[in-house]
């Protein structure tokens, strides 16, 4: 009997399509409470990936401090580029992360903006960004984290296993700025996009890619102060605050779950909260 349970249990897995367990257990979390996925502890939730070193990390690009102004946080030195991605799916939720720059930059961008972003809907392989997967990102859109743009939207393609280049796309109310930029406006016209950034509403048109650069409008925090950005993701709606500030809007996403992606690009950044709170 006990022979005969486990040769029907043998046949039974073999009738199972290839990759249905896997699909299974990273089905998409809706959070009903709040998920910390940083615990102040340690990366355990996440998978690191950086280019040509795949997921080794000999460089400890990815690390978390005991105390940074008074608390743990996770550090990205940026000196290859790629990023930390949670190892779980997730659809429906408000995120919430506060992060401030660190002092160090690296080569190719040692003197231009700081840079970093927070990948959301992340789909498909690791570095699928490039086509031979040796890429540092993942089809998604972006949060962006620049000095002077953060909250600008970023539509980031990916190859599929055929080699296949797939853009998401959204709709979004734009206005075209003098030099031809695309700027998110409450009162612009509604159309799709699937390529281009859309930049946040009062980001400067006087932007220079340069170390330290601030625009007027600019509602981050400046320097190396603390930094709350906030992505409400509801179906294929998508909203980006800044300490507070609604500062970029969109909805019928292509992409609508997936994993999460914080960007190692270059410079040094610290996050010290990364929550994932239930929509109201």
């Amino acid at each position: 009997m006990r022979r005969t349970s486990r040769l029907s249990l043998a046949a039974l897995i073999l009738l199972i399509p290839p990759g249905s367990m896997s699909q299974s257990e990273s089905v998409a979390i809706k959070p009903t409470q709040t998920i910390h996925v940083f615990d102040g502890k340690s990366l355990e939730p996440f998978d690191s990936w950086l280019v040509d070193l795949k997921r080794t990390d000999p460089d400890r690009v990815f690390s978390v401090v005991d105390r940074i102004d008074g608390a743990p946080a996770i550090r990205v030195s940026g000196q290859h580029y790629g990023g930390l991605i949670t190892k779980q799916r997730y659809r429906d939720y408000r995120l919430v992360v506060e992060y401030r720059w660190g002092a160090a930059t690296w080569k190719p961008r040692r003197d231009q903006a700081r840079d970093n972003g927070v990948l959301l809907h992340c789909q498909g392989r690791p570095g699928n960004y490039a086509k031979d997967f040796n890429g540092p990102w993942m089809r998604s859109i972006e949060l962006q984290i620049i000095e002077g743009g953060v909250g600008d939207i970023l539509l980031v393609g990916g190859y599929d296993e055929k080699g296949e280049l797939h853009r998401p796309s959204l709709t979004a109310k734009t206005r075209k700025g003098r030099n031809g930029g695309t700027f998110f406006d409450p009162k612009g016209e509604a159309g799709q996009h699937s390529s281009q950034r859309i930049n946040w509403w009062g980001r400067s048109e006087d932007w220079v890619d340069k170390l330290g650069f601030r625009g007027p409008s600019d509602p981050d925090s400046p320097g190396q102060e603390w930094t709350r950005i906030e992505a409400v993701v509801d179906g294929g709606h998508l909203a980006y605050y800044v300490n507070g500030t609604l500062v970029n809007e969109a909805s019928e996403c292509s992409l609508q779950e997936g994993k999460l992606l914080f960007q190692s690009e270059g410079a040094e950044i610290y996050f010290r909260r990364i929550d994932l709170e239930p929509l109201k």
